[in-house]
């Protein structure tokens, strides 16, 4: 069992009457004291952000207490551990305070010695946690930095918004569409936690076929349904301690989602075939890329487990919303993959850039990576034009000279212009800002085709 926070000192002595009256001394200055005759198994019972001290008599049958210190120092070096010694011990106390002691006291000792030094030591145990902590804060804000790439309002709200939920208990609803790294921000909050030791386990609900889906959440005994010869352990119960990220849960069925709404209530499972509730200590992060409120509304989705899901909600923007967002992210994703590859790297050029602000990424940051990938391996990538995309180009990892960029710019931006509605050339070389002759000329030049929408060329 673990020792409380609110415990400050831990006193280990084998002396029974000495122990009593240590005890009482630091019990009458307000500090609570949680006294043991031995100290053998007190470093598994200790964390790292334990904030008190340890109080030890140097001579004691089984481990003493120089062995002591090395052993909680071997766990936490900044751990504040006080020595008492007789006073033949003296030089042995000298060679503990060279190990690391905090300080050690000569018996007989005045009560006041004893609390003059623990208050020390308590003092500088909470500095040590709090940079301690500060430290950790930063490295989580450098950590998802680095995760979600991004300098735009809505990665930096994000991120926001990841770090104050990842210190809660509170399950959370991520919303986003696909592609836009809903397992990213899942794994995110896990690693921020304070269930950063346990597992992580992801599930997509929508890969699963109906026939197992239960048995694969919640587990089964041996005999629940035919082919159930042994008992097998479910997601739910495997992340224990942890967190279960749930993807796609939109496709869950209506029977499946009345046993998670029970789960999340009651925070228990019952494997298929079984009797026994099982407790569980879990953190659940569903993901969806539809509107659960509008499927509750139409009787595909349960509206009360759509409700307690719905406590802390996490949207993550889509990439087209993000602005140059895109261009940071791309350099980024292509620099990884040259350097995984053994290639040199290469630099977006501004024909390029202006492709790549332009498209609107219906596969958001799963389609960016993959076209950054075959960027890095120098491919040639061409990004189609739809209704709903209008920017159109290919993009190489070819850079060429000064000439060679800006015919490709000006390619970029004539084709991007073509997808828009322009009722003849004249309104298209205005929107371009050049002369009709010159507009005919590029097009010639660039092998890109007018549809006249009027068949008035003028």
């Amino acid at each position: 069992m673990s020792i409380d926070n609110q415990i400050q000192v831990v006193l280990i002595d084998d002396d029974p009457h000495l122990r009593q009256a240590l005890c009482q001394t630091l019990d009458l200055a307000g500090l609570k004291v949680l006294p043991l005759g031995e100290a053998s198994g007190l470093t598994a019972r200790l964390s790292r952000d334990w904030p008190g001290v340890v109080v030890s008599d140097i001579r004691m049958p089984g481990m003493d207490g120089l062995e002591l210190l090395a052993e909680l120092h071997g766990q936490d070096p900044d751990l504040p551990v006080l020595l008492i010694t007789g006073h033949g011990d003296v030089p042995l106390a000298v060679q503990a305070m060279r190990a690391g002691a905090y300080d050690f006291l000569e018996k007989p000792f005045a009560s006041d010695a004893l609390l003059d030094s623990v208050r020390r030591a308590l003092a500088l145990r909470r500095l040590v946690l709090d940079n301690r902590s500060l430290r950790l804060a930063l490295s989580d804000r450098q950590q998802l930095s680095t995760r979600l790439v991004g300098h735009s309002p809505q990665m930096l709200r994000l991120r926001e918004q990841i770090g104050a939920l990842a210190a809660t208990k509170a399950d959370v609803l991520i919303l986003g569409e696909t592609g836009a790294g809903k397992e990213v921000v899942a794994r995110a909050l896990h690693d921020l936690s304070s269930r950063r030791s346990g597992p992580f386990v992801a599930i997509n609900a929508g890969a699963l076929a109906e026939s197992v889906v239960e048995s694969e959440l919640f587990g089964h005994e041996p005999g629940a349904f035919t082919g159930a010869q042994k008992r097998r352990i479910g997601k739910f119960e495997f992340a224990n301690g942890g967190t279960l990220f749930l993807d796609e849960i939109e496709s869950m069925s209506l029977d499946v989602q009345v046993k998670l709404l029970r789960l999340l209530q009651e925070r228990v499972v019952e494997r298929l075939g079984g009797n026994q509730l099982i407790p569980l200590d879990i953190r659940i992060i569903a993901a969806t890329k539809e509107d659960l409120r509008q499927s509750a509304d139409q009787g595909r989705f349960r509206a009360d487990l759509y409700y307690r899901l719905n406590v802390a909600p996490l949207r993550i923007p889509p990439l087209r919303e993000r602005g140059e967002d895109a261009l940071m992210l791309f350099q980024h994703f292509a620099d990884e993959a040259s350097s995984r590859h053994g290639l040199p790297l290469h630099e977006l050029q501004p024909g390029q850039r202006a492709l790549l602000l332009r498209h609107n990424w219906p596969g958001n940051v799963r389609e960016l990576q993959n076209a950054a990938e075959r960027f890095a391996l120098g491919l040639e990538l061409a990004l189609d034009a739809t209704p709903d995309n209008p920017a159109a180009g290919v993009l190489t990892s070819t850079s060429g000279g000064l000439s060679e960029q800006v015919e490709q710019f000006e390619k970029s931006l004539i084709a991007a212009e073509l997808t828009r509605p322009h009722g003849s050339m004249r309104s298209l070389a205005e929107a371009l800002g050049v002369p009709r002759k010159t507009l005919h000329d590029k097009l010639r030049k660039h092998g890109l085709n007018f549809a006249n929408q009027s068949g008035d060329d003028e």
